[in-house]
Formats: C-alpha cells, sequence, structure tokens
C-alpha cells in the first residue's frame, strides 16, 4: 500500500495530455497545479507544443529529466494504452487515469488490456472514468473542475471517496462553501484496478483522517470490501451512501460505472454486519461525519437541551424520543444554583428554556452548568440568534464550553444566522440548521461509541 503515497503526496507529477485549450481535461489539470499550493515538481506532457505557462513541455514521459511518481492520464481513450507503455518504461508507480470510454460504455476488452499492461509495468492506478484525487494539505488536485467555479475545502479529518465524479464535485463545492474540512477527496470511477476496498484500508492509516465517508454504486469484491470494512469500523467511523437502491437506480449505475449495484437488503444486511454506518442522503453523509470528526465519544445517551424558542426546544425533544434517546434530569442542587443565577421565567427543565431574551450570559451559565453535571452525556444547544438581546460573542461562549461532552448546536435562519454559524464550525463545534439532523447525528456518534 506504500505506492498510495505517491496518489496524495508525490514529488513529481506528469500531466498526459496537458493542453492550452480551456475545454480540455488536461488544460484545467494542469492549470490546478500549477495555480494551487502544490510545491513539488510538474511536468506538462503533450508532443503538439514546446511550451505551457512558462513550463517546458515534453512530448513524452520517457524525455523527462528524473523522476515521475504520479500519472495523471487525459488523453482519449484509443491512446490510454500506449502511454500507460510508456509510464512503465519510465517506472512510475501511480497513474490516474481520468480518461473516459472503457467499461462503463461496455468496451470491456480495452478496460482489460490497460489493467494487462499496469500490472505488467507494476503500475496501480485509480480509474479510468474518474475525478481522481484532491489532498489539500499537499495541493495535489486532479479534478478537471476550474478553481474559480468549485471551491476546495480547508485541511481537516474527514475523508470522502466517491464512484461517482459528478457527485463528488457538487460535495466539494458545498463542502468548500459550507466552510467543512477534509483530509482527501477521491474518485475512482471504474475501479479497474484500485478499488473501495483498497483506498478504505489506506484511509485506516491515515493520520489526517478521522472519518472515511463514502458514494459507492457497486462493490468490485464483496468478500474483501467486508473483510476489510469490518477491520476498519473498530477504530474509524465508516458512512456510506449507497447508490442504485431501487431497480431503476441500479439500473442506472450500469451505464454510469459499468457496476452491478445488487440488492439494497443484502448491502443493508452486509454494512450492519461491517459496523458501516448507512446514510439516508449525501446531507445526512456529512452530518454525520462533522460530529465524529469533532466530538468525544458519549458516556451514555442523555441528551440535555437548551434552547432560546420554545417551539424548536420542542421539537428537539420529539427528535431526541425519535431517535431512541433520553432526556436527561440534571441533579437537584444543578438545577436550584441555575434557579438563583437566572430570572424566575427561565425555565430550568429538559428542554432548559432561556426564552425570547435570553443573553450571552444566559448561555454561559446553563452551558457550564450541563457540562458539569454527571447527568448529562451529551448537549443540544439551540441558539436563536435574531433574538434582541443575544450578542455575537455567545458564539464564544459556546466554542470555550467545549468538554468530554459532544455538543452539536442547532440555529436557522438567515444570512445573519450563517454568518455566525460559521466560526462555530471552524472552531469544531457542528452546526444544524434542524433538530432531525443534529440528533440523528448525535445517535449516530452513540451507537458507534457503544457497538
Amino acid at each position: 500500500m506504500k505506492v498510495m503515497d505517491d496518489f496524495f503526496s508525490p514529488r513529481s507529477v506528469a500531466i498526459i495530455g496537458a493542453s492550452r485549450n480551456p475545454a480540455k481535461v488536461g488544460h484545467v489539470v494542469f492549470r490546478n497545479f500549477i495555480e494551487g499550493p502544490y510545491k513539488g515538481k510538474i511536468y506538462p506532457i503533450n508532443p503538439n507544443t514546446p511550451e505551457l505557462f512558462g513550463y517546458r513541455c515534453y512530448s513524452s514521459v520517457l524525455h523527462v529529466p528524473g523522476p515521475v511518481d504520479l500519472a495523471v492520464i487525459t488523453v482519449p481513450a484509443p491512446l490510454v494504452l500506449p502511454v500507460l507503455e510508456e509510464c512503465g518504461k519510465k517506472r512510475i508507480p501511480a497513474a490516474i487515469i481520468i480518461s473516459a470510454g472503457f467499461g462503463e460504455i461496455g468496451n470491456h476488452e480495452l478496460e482489460a488490456q490497460v489493467v494487462a499492461t499496469a500490472k505488467k509495468h507494476h503500475i496501480r492506478f485509480l480509474g479510468p472514468n474518474c475525478f481522481g484525487v484532491v489532498d489539500p494539505a499537499t495541493g495535489v488536485d486532479t479534478m478537471f473542475l476550474p478553481r474559480f467555479k468549485i471551491q476546495r475545502p480547508t485541511p481537516g479529518a474527514i475523508a470522502y471517496i466517491s464512484q461517482s465524479g459528478a457527485t463528488l464535485s457538487v460535495v466539494l463545492d458545498w463542502m468548500g462553501m459550507k466552510g467543512y474540512r477534509i483530509s482527501k477527496f477521491i474518485s475512482y470511477g471504474n475501479a479497474a484496478d484500485i478499488d473501495e476496498a483498497d483506498l478504505m484500508a489506506y484511509l485506516a492509516d491515515d493520520p489526517a483522517t478521522k472519518v472515511i465517508c463514502g458514494y459507492f454504486e457497486g462493490v468490485r469484491e464483496g468478500r474483501k470490501f467486508f473483510a476489510v470494512a469490518k477491520r476498519i469500523s473498530q477504530k474509524k467511523p465508516i458512512v456510506v451512501l449507497k447508490g442504485g437502491q431501487t431497480a431503476q437506480g441500479g439500473q442506472a449505475t450500469l451505464s454510469h460505472t459499468g457496476s452491478l449495484a445488487g440488492e439494497a437488503r443484502i448491502y443493508d444486511a452486509a454494512f450492519k454486519q461491517a459496523g458501516i454506518i448507512h446514510a439516508a442522503n449525501l446531507e445526512q453523509v456529512f452530518d454525520f461525519a462533522r460530529v465524529f470528526a469533532t466530538q468525544p465519544a458519549p458516556k451514555g445517551d442523555r441528551v440535555q437541551i437548551i434552547t432560546d424558542g420554545g417551539g424548536y426546544g420542542v421539537l428537539t425533544t420529539d427528535a431526541v424520543i425519535r431517535n431512541d434517546l433520553r432526556l436527561a434530569q440534571m441533579r437537584p442542587q444543578t438545577v436550584l444554583a441555575l434557579q438563583k443565577a437566572m430570572p424566575s421565567h427561565v425555565v430550568i427543565k429538559n428542554p432548559m428554556d432561556l426564552t425570547g431574551d435570553a443573553t450571552t450570559e444566559r448561555y454561559r451559565l446553563a452551558i457550564e452548568a450541563a457540562v458539569a453535571d454527571p447527568g448529562v452525556d451529551m448537549l443540544a444547544v439551540i441558539v436563536l440568534f435574531q433574538v434582541p438581546a443575544l450578542t455575537g460573542d455567545v458564539v464564544e461562549v459556546i466554542e470555550e464550553a467545549k468538554s468530554a461532552k459532544p455538543m452539536v448546536v442547532i440555529a436557522g435562519g438567515g444570512k445573519y444566522t450563517e454568518t455566525l454559524k460559521k466560526p462555530l464550525e471552524d472552531g469544531g463545534v457542528p452546526t444544524f440548521s434542524y433538530p432531525e439532523q443534529a440528533i440523528a447525528s448525535l445517535r449516530a456518534l452513540y451507537d458507534f461509541s457503544h457497538r
């Protein structure tokens, strides 16, 4: 698996099919490397031009002086085989074949020839028909998606593996906008060589990755996948969204990545046995992932709700019960101390309603009491930032209250609310717009911690 490092931290990269034409995939990939933070050597390969954007262009990887760790192949499908042969002669250990036109369109013979050629030369490869990788820590970015169109997330602890490049691109842009942080993004396409199990095994030992997320349409080798997932889930959470769960969706995967989707109930059972957390949709994948990446394991299932809006408190209570969690009961001495410190109209129960005239100081007192009380295992803090007496420094109060107990923030609203939620997210406090999302994430955290 050591060769896997060459996909994420290569000392040198050759972009085969680099082009001056902005409409070409090779142009975008090359621009991403030269305009991004990547610090290694970059070699554009194109026999029809001597220079690209100030870089000397080589007619073949065989003419590149010195070693090449990673080849990014963007040429049309019929040219991939001779290009791969040259990569083999150059002793390039890793390749990302972005080119499409293989098994996903029924061209299985050509795909098999690519596999045989790569094996002959001991080349490990991602693809074909993929976007490749993004590693914000090293600056490797093989996505043929211009940076001005799709924002890249900053370094973090969430890894995302996707069989679908399009799904990955949307998620990448969305996470960048939201300020969610990633360790690695990987699109592996047809999985002709490296598959989802190989990637999960690598990420299991990656110190930058705390949570492994994935979108899978099919699994190349079921037994291998099951064994790898079962081993990894003992130490790192795996959150997966399975595509093609309906009969029609399963048929659609055949023309997408050439995968056999399989029956949904079989995957459900296998995921459960392997310890994989099966998400209902893409948003839930990252709801769970953000909580796993930032929050400690809870000792129990008792949730204390703190709110400045009664209705949101009621909805959160319903969500706690529906997710088979319990409402916490704070000790009488904690309740008495809060009653003395708070105005008489504040409701010191669960939910604890700080009411519509809530202040930052009330939140500080309430959160500190819940964190210190042994009857509370988890905190769900509802902050309706719109109430008149509440100031923006409540964000600092919440961040400073991080402890050995998991805490999520629920805050619904518009631009002002979203502005204040971002520093919380940056500070490692997961924020949600709706109670159902937040409590389902706490339940997933509890399940993983107590499996």
